[in-house]
């Protein structure tokens, strides 16, 4: 009982910082500009703590452990493309999106290509990439509150929804600004300090770390799959470019340069954070490898503390982990409702405040529906297909609309739904079939091609589209791409 009495008590303690700090934040949320970009006034030290703070989801808090349980260093495919892709958005449109001026991927695309349609197309893709994103997040939160209090599933998801829909009604993004940079400390401590005391305890204890246990010699370079791996590296490493709720935060960022800074910090949190949820999966597979096996194996952070530590302290750490997962699933899911809250206000509504609260709450009933009627599965394997999913549709059309002149509306609006309806069709047919012969390792996991695909049809429909480029891109990527002073 006192171990259920501690993990209440942590989910409550999140709960009740999240409302202070969304109160202070709402305090300070007077204008239209401050609910949807912050004032563009957010220094790199506090963007790169709330950027890392949504960006580090249930599928790395939970999910990346349990997946290392599973795979050893296999595991390893997802940190490294989450935390590598950051550094192809630092090189190639943290900056330029900052300079665009615009409070939301659609609007970036209708300014750069001067077309509704391609906006209607952007809005689209954005809205069912966070849509899917969330979910997890809800999941998430069922499977916690399921395995430290045997409570239902879908309480956990319904009170993540809630708290997060009122969040981001009350104070836009200045408040979950806020929020998420609180969060993403709170996060790595949950992991690092159990993560710092299970090492002493197993290497001072009976069991000691055996080498050939954490990396079999069976899961070496020799074992891995190239086309797989490749396919899923590419994935993780395009799919951060596409997803809204990263993007969007770089519109927060006072100059072009602040965002490329901003971005910078956020690649050493990150991988501060992967090595550390990395560790717990290395360690269950020495400490408890009777969790390895899949749907348990995503509950591993949450067991391990009370395993190695029986009595109270195992208790006590097993409630700062319960801490910093809910932490996880607030962020993520409160940064990817005001993205998305953001598209439908401008997109279906007026762009005014009012509008912004009622779309907030729209973006987190959706999913939460969702949530309610499907059954969880891995939690990376989720976030994964929304990385692939993002990479093979948003992520090309964003990379040329910054850099290359001679992109038109017809082209990106092409593009993107060749890639979603490839991508789409590809895991629908091995979902169906379990992959067809030699064809199954395309369809499981079809970024090596989709992603090509989508950007060679981009460009083919660019140069043979008779009504050519705006007649104003020349001087809009010259913005783009023009240093500010000082």
């Amino acid at each position: 009982m006192n171990n259920v009495l501690l993990d209440l008590v942590a989910v409550a303690f999140v709960i009740v910082a999240t409302a202070l700090i969304g109160i202070y934040g709402l305090r300070v949320s007077r204008t239209t500009s401050d609910f949807f970009v912050a004032s563009r006034t957010v220094r790199p030290l506090w963007n790169a703590s709330a950027i890392s703070g949504e960006y580090l989801s249930a599928g790395t808090f939970l999910g990346l452990s349990g997946l290392v349980l599973l795979g050893g260093s296999e595991g390893f495919w997802f940190p490294i493309g989450y935390a590598a892709g950051y550094l192809l958005v630092l090189l190639f449109i943290a900056a330029p999106l900052r300079r665009s001026g615009a409070y939301t991927i659609p609007d970036f695309i209708e300014a750069r290509l001067e077309s509704r349609r391609a906006r209607r197309i952007t809005s689209a893709a954005c809205l069912l990439i966070g849509w899917l994103y969330i979910v997890p997040q809800l999941h998430g939160a069922g499977i916690t509150l399921q395995v430290v209090a045997d409570i239902p599933p879908w309480v956990g998801a319904v009170l993540v929804a809630v708290l997060v829909a009122a969040a981001a009604a009350a104070g836009g993004m200045r408040a979950i600004t806020y929020v998420q940079a609180f969060q993403y400390w709170l996060k790595l401590t949950a992991l690092l300090v159990p993560a710092i005391l299970i090492v002493f305890a197993v290497n001072g204890g009976a069991q000691e770390i055996d080498p050939a246990v954490v990396f079999p010699a069976e899961a070496g370079p020799s074992a891995i799959d190239a086309y797989s791996s490749g396919s899923l590296l590419l994935a993780l490493l395009l799919g951060t470019m596409g997803l809204p709720h990263v993007l969007v935060r770089f519109y927060t960022s006072p100059t072009g340069g602040s965002a490329r800074r901003t971005t910078v910090l956020v690649i050493v949190m990150v991988s501060a954070f992967y090595a550390v949820s990395s560790v717990i999966g290395l360690l269950a597979r020495v400490v408890a490898p009777d969790l390895a096996s899949p749907g348990v194996a995503d509950t591993v952070a949450l067991v391990l503390p009370a395993r190695v530590f029986p009595g109270l302290v195992g208790e006590v750490l097993t409630a700062l982990v319960v801490a910093g997962a809910f932490a996880a699933f607030l962020a993520t899911s409160a940064g990817l409702t005001v993205s998305l809250a953001g598209v439908i206000s401008q997109d279906v509504f007026s762009g005014s405040v009012r509008s912004f609260r009622v779309s907030a709450l729209v973006c987190a009933a959706v999913p939460l529906g969702i949530a309610l009627l499907t059954v969880p599965a891995g939690l990376v394997a989720s976030v994964g297909l929304v990385f692939l999913f993002a990479a093979s549709s948003l992520s090309p059309v964003l990379l040329l609309a910054v850099w290359w002149r001679r992109l038109t509306a017809r082209g990106a609006v092409t593009g993107m739904v060749t890639g979603a309806v490839s991508c789409g069709l590809a895991l629908l047919v091995h979902a169906a079939v379990g992959g067809v012969g030699a064809a199954a390792p395309l369809l499981e996991q079809p970024a090596a091609w989709t992603i090509p695909l989508a950007t060679a049809v981009t460009v083919l429909v660019s140069l043979t589209d008779r009504s050519g480029p705006p007649t104003r891109t020349g001087p809009y990527l010259a913005r783009l791409h023009t240093p500010e002073r000082g």
